[in-house]
């Protein structure tokens, strides 16, 4: 058993009409894909911007929650992910844990009535919130977005939750996602992306018993910590580790934080293109480019990274789905 922790199913439509990359990703063949690989399961959740949101902004990269399509954030998506994991490819489907995606500052109670009523039709593990793009303050989560850790507990599902380091994103910074952790013991959580290498996050994922991190787009950030780029920790504040070798990296990882550390391959995001400032801005990896460096360790790490690691985080109630 080989469980990738970390990935999307559906559409953006931000990035769609932006012009960046990637912007979509089907089912089946993420299952296609990652299976020709080795890998035998799924955590899934959808794309970030929902139909909720003000979809004329989006060809000026603008973010707005007026005029949407839809009313409440990502119930559409949600319910279009369950559906084509459940009714449309169940063959496929079964080897998916699905997380719903929630925002944390909009329309909550709202957002949870209509996880309350999917929860009934459809088996879902976690709820997945990535607040840089949908611009929501992650410490909003204590307080309109309460109502998720109400449900988080109830269901006793856990979060995975985008994080970062650099200074310009306010909305999902690693130490906010970690302070409500701690204040929330009997919840689970993951932070995202390796907490971009910064390792007085790293060491306090260590520390507290509820906290896990997944390694997600982890070829592309170890590219961006060879280059010494802002959307990773700078060096005074990074793991230490050979990051022109990714493999090196994912190992260092796996023995500094043998219980806490996820494999994710965050597909399709192991590739990312933009035109920023009217500059082509390109990083791009591969499914097979994470699998090798997943591969390159031994079959005790392999085994502990991607699948006894996430099985202890996800608890599941009956182990069965994945059989």
């Amino acid at each position: 058993m080989l469980i990738d922790c970390h990935n999307h199913i559906g559409a953006d439509m931000l990035f769609y009409l932006h012009g960046d990359f990637p912007y979509a990703q089907q089912l089946v063949d993420m299952v296609h894909t990652g299976g020709s690989l080795g890998i035998t399961h799924w955590i899934v959740f959808p794309f970030v911007s929902y139909a909720a949101m003000d979809v004329t902004k989006f060809r000026r990269g603008e973010i707005g929650f007026e005029h949407g399509l839809e009313t409440v954030p990502y119930a559409f998506e949600n319910r279009r992910m369950l559906e084509e994991c459940h009714s449309l490819f169940p063959a496929e489907g079964r080897k998916t844990l699905p997380f719903v995606m929630v925002d944390p500052m909009r329309h909550t109670d709202a957002q949870a009535a209509e996880l309350v009523r999917l929860r009934k039709e459809h088996r879902f593990h976690g709820i997945k919130i990535q607040s840089t793009i949908i611009q929501a303050d992650i410490k909003r989560l204590a307080h309109e977005g309460r109502v998720f850790l109400d449900l988080a507990r109830e269901w006793d599902v856990p979060f995975i939750i985008h994080s970062s380091v650099i200074e310009s994103d306010v909305w999902a910074q690693a130490h906010d996602i970690l302070d409500l952790a701690e204040a929330n013991p009997d919840i689970r959580f993951c932070a995202a992306h390796s907490c971009r290498f910064d390792k007085e996050c790293l060491d306090r994922v260590n520390e507290l018993p509820n906290a896990w991190f997944d390694n997600s787009a982890h070829c592309i950030h170890c590219e961006g910590a060879a280059a010494d780029k802002p959307f990773v920790a700078p060096k005074v504040r990074r793991f230490d580790s050979d990051y022109t070798d990714p493999a090196r990296v994912l190992a260092d990882l796996a023995a500094a934080y043998p219980d806490k550390f996820m494999w994710g391959s965050d597909s399709p995001f192991y590739s990312y293109a933009a035109a920023i400032s009217g500059k082509v801005e390109k990083l791009i990896s591969t499914y097979e480019r994470e699998v090798v460096a997943l591969k390159a360790s031994g079959p005790e790490v392999i085994q502990r990274i991607a699948a006894t690691n996430t099985l202890r985080y996800l608890k599941l109630p009956d182990e069965g789905i994945l059989h």
